[in-house]
């Protein structure tokens, strides 16, 4: 979503929101500490409309930063935002699992392009988008159906 071919402009100097991670960086920046948020929002990329993507749609990122953060504790996280009982869909095959997002720990650099202190503090991140869940969730093939406002297939929600 970084590259020029992704992203929607209104003039040479305005691009429509491609990615939510923006608000993170102005929360690090702020320099109070801990962090523990979320920034949901809409996002626009020039992507060709299809079952499983729409040039419009929302994201939601989760950013946690403070003292002894590892990637026990983004696991954890992530294993209660995205428990799915481990039961198995059409989706994953039965396994009980399917990639639905992006996620690691926030590098030593970025903190300190922040002004965090990197030896004393360790982060993590995600990213999800949240139509991509409810397809996955209500076992929906195609991600227009969202869109249509056919009442007929909202009702069966």
């Amino acid at each position: 979503a970084k590259d020029e071919q992704d992203t929607f402009y209104i003039n040479d100097k305005i691009v429509l929101r491609t990615q939510t991670s923006p608000v993170q960086v102005r929360v690090m920046e702020q320099g109070k500490l801990p962090i523990r948020m979320i920034a949901p929002g809409r996002v626009f990329r020039s992507d060709e409309v299809d079952a499983t993507h729409s040039p419009t749609f929302h994201q939601i990122e989760g950013l946690v930063i403070d003292k002894n953060i590892t990637f026990a504790d983004l696991k954890g996280t992530l294993q209660e935002f995205a428990k799915c009982g481990g039961k198995g869909c059409r989706f994953c095959k039965g396994s009980g699992w399917v990639e639905i997002l992006g996620c690691g720990m926030v590098h030593p650099h970025v903190l300190e392009m922040s002004g965090i202190d990197p030896e004393e503090y360790t982060g993590f991140a995600f990213g999800v988008g949240l139509e991509r869940i409810a397809l996955f969730k209500y076992e929906i093939d195609d991600m227009r159906l969202l869109y249509e406002n056919d009442t007929r297939f909202l009702k069966q929600f």
